[in-house]
């Protein structure tokens, strides 16, 4: 895995199910965000805000054509885009969670923050909610 900010930390991907948007019933296509709870009660609400952002559109343009992720940017779509915001400990938490979605082949972005060269968060690429809840489903909403 890499620690430039350039590169995505992304593994192959498996098939898509059919993407028109919306998947089984409630199956929304969704963007996972997640970020270290040390960092938040430490530094700035813009900063952790930022880094958060900076995960989420790299994950986004890495995986620009992917047909999810068109879909989640859609026209038709841009103004209702699903994304949910989580929380790990620290740094020990979050690289583990990138080592477990690395595993399950699941596309993310670990933020590396430079030059300090530590990650401070990740987001998956845009997902049908079914393919990735059962990751996340151990972490808290982010508050």
């Amino acid at each position: 895995m890499s620690t430039s900010n350039e590169v995505a930390a992304t593994v192959g991907e498996p098939a898509p199910p059919p993407s028109d948007g919306g998947g089984e019933q409630g199956d929304v296509i969704v963007q996972y965000v997640v970020l270290r709870r040390d960092l938040i009660d430490t530094w700035p609400l813009g900063s952790i805000v930022t880094q958060g952002c900076h995960a989420s559109v790299a994950a986004i343009w890495f995986h620009r054509d992917h047909p999810d992720t068109a879909i989640y940017c859609s026209d038709c779509n841009i103004g209702s885009m699903h994304k949910v915001t989580l929380e790990v400990k620290g740094e020990t938490q979050l690289r583990n969670l990138s080592e477990k979605l690395e595993a399950g082949r699941i596309a993310h972005k670990l933020w590396i923050e430079q030059p300090e060269n530590f990650p401070t968060c990740l987001a998956t690429r845009p997902y049908h909610k079914s393919q990735v809840a059962s990751f996340f489903k151990k972490l808290k909403l982010c508050k």
